[in-house]
């Protein structure tokens, strides 16, 4: 396998297990088990993976333009949201991404990078792009579509063909997870038909997974090494998109068809549904208190980017995970 550790970016050990949770005890998550969140804006032509930066107290997302190019390869730029004044820059302009998240200590964006089929890392500070893991086994991924980090520095990744475009099938028609631990890239599972969302529990011995094309969500137990267990059944859900966490540990999984946010608790009980135009991609936690939670929502693009999503938000009572 060929992978490039990433520069700089000790990760391990830089924040607290729970990250930015606070101590509990949480009570229930939703004001009421039917919400609707509410539009800030839209107009842009493909929104996915907001994650929080707590630094600059700013949302960071990708926004996806169309295909192009013999390889009909998707080109993408990374916006900053910043609530206090409600202006959208764009902060990388052709990054590549898809899904994004901030690294524990906060100075690194890792980011699935469908333009290179790669794991890549950028620096906050300098914007500079760093690869993080370039193939598994010295074949090209299929196209990095969501990620996650860990305490200890360990970075998962799904990896299903939905940007693949005109490029090669390197990967014999199998979609994974991955996970890149002190830049060793290793396979967690190549079953599962268009792996999408991923997050870990905030205790981080749970990797939750969504299966797009499967109609489940999945769960691993995670060992103190990063590595997985056997996978079990968590949810039944159709469609299932990105996700996230919340500190009393409660997923979130977004559903593409219905724009739906789905939340379930640990034990998988359905706990409500969150409303957000349609099309849902993707969902993260921030602002001060870590409670409003961030949906990317939209009608895609029928060519030209025509398309028209929207970044939608909504305060709920359990803080949550910034990704």
């Amino acid at each position: 396998m060929t992978v490039l550790a990433v520069g700089g970016l000790s990760v391990a050990n830089a924040a607290p297990p729970n990250g930015p949770c606070p101590e509990g005890p949480f009570g229930n998550p939703l004001p009421s088990p039917n919400l609707t969140a509410t539009k800030i804006k839209d107009g842009f032509n493909f929104l996915e993976g907001p994650t929080w930066d707590a630094a600059t107290q700013t949302l960071l997302l990708t926004n996806m333009y169309d295909g192009s190019g013999p390889q009909n390869v998707q080109p993408s730029d990374i916006l900053r949201y910043t609530p206090s004044t409600g202006a959208f820059t764009t902060f990388i302009k052709n990054a590549g991404s898809n899904g994004l998240a901030i690294s524990r200590d906060g100075t690194a964006l890792f980011a699935a990078t469908h333009d290179q089929r790669s794991l890549s890392s950028y620096n906050l500070a300098t914007s500079q792009r760093t690869t993080v893991a370039a193939n598994h086994q010295g074949r090209l991924f299929n196209s990095p579509n969501d990620v996650t980090v860990a305490a200890n520095g360990t970075v998962y990744f799904t990896d299903p063909n939905f940007q693949r475009a005109n490029r090669p099938d390197e990967m014999s028609g199998k979609t994974g997870v991955f996970r890149v631990t002190n830049g060793v890239v290793t396979l967690i599972d190549d079953t599962i038909r268009q792996p999408n969302g991923v997050q870990l529990s905030p205790d981080g011995k749970t990797l939750y997974v969504g299966g797009n094309a499967s109609g489940k969500i999945y769960k691993y137990p995670v060992n103190a090494d990063g590595s997985t267990g056997p996978r079990t059944d968590f949810a039944a859900l159709g469609g299932t998109d990105g996700g996230t966490v919340d500190c009393a540990g409660n997923v979130y999984q977004v559903t593409y068809g219905d724009g739906k946010v789905n939340v379930f608790s640990p034990a998988g009980q359905r706990l409500g549904t969150i409303s957000a135009g349609r099309n849902a991609t993707n969902v993260a936690f921030g602002g001060p208190d870590r409670t409003t939670l961030y949906i990317t929502s939209g009608t895609p693009s029928t060519g030209g980017n025509t398309g028209n999503f929207g970044l939608y938000s909504i305060g709920l009572n359990v803080p949550g995970w910034p990704y």
